[in-house]
């Protein structure tokens, strides 16, 4: 059952993590002062949504 629920939250990530993206850089946009600061948000977000689709991939191919 654990590694269900980790399936289906690293599924929800997926398209979860964008949306989040989308709105840092929203406000990035508004609060812009010479400075981009949401291309660091981007980068751990990114990492964590890659690491995210190998788990959802691995659960695909094992119950597949």
């Amino acid at each position: 059952m654990g590694r269900r629920r980790g399936a289906f939250r690293s599924l929800r990530f997926l398209f979860t993590a964008p949306l989040l993206l989308a709105f840092l850089f929203v406000i990035n946009l508004m609060t812009y002062s010479g400075q981009w600061w949401v291309k660091w948000a981007a980068l751990g977000l990114g990492i964590a949504w890659v690491i995210s689709l190998f788990r959802v991939l691995r659960a695909i191919l094992l119950v597949g």
